[in-house]
C-alpha cells in the first residue's frame, strides 16, 4: 500500500495557475474532453506548449478551435485545431 500524500501537499490554486484554454467545436461551443478537464497552467508559454503537444487529440475529440484565457481575459484565439 501506497502512503497518502504529505500533509503540506496542496493542488496549485486558480490563482497560481491563470492560463486555460477553452475547447471549442466549429460551431464555437464549448466541449468537454474529460480527460483535460480543469487543466490549468502558470505561464502563457506552457499553456501554449501543451496545446502543441496535444492538439490532435483534441482534434479527435471533436475540438475544432482552442481559445486562451488568463483569469478571465481572452487573450486571443478562437485558434483553428485543422492541419
Amino acid at each position: 500500500m501506497l502512503p497518502g500524500q504529505p500533509p503540506t501537499f496542496r493542488q496549485p490554486s486558480a490563482s497560481e495557475r491563470p492560463w486555460w484554454w477553452r475547447l471549442e467545436d466549429a460551431d464555437g461551443a464549448t466541449v468537454e474532453v474529460a480527460e483535460h478537464a480543469d487543466q490549468r497552467f502558470s505561464t502563457q508559454g506552457d499553456a501554449e506548449s501543451w496545446v502543441g503537444e496535444i492538439w490532435a487529440e483534441l482534434a479527435d475529440h471533436g475540438v475544432a478551435a482552442v481559445t486562451l484565457f488568463e483569469h478571465d481575459r481572452q487573450v486571443y484565439g478562437p485558434m483553428s485545431l485543422s492541419a
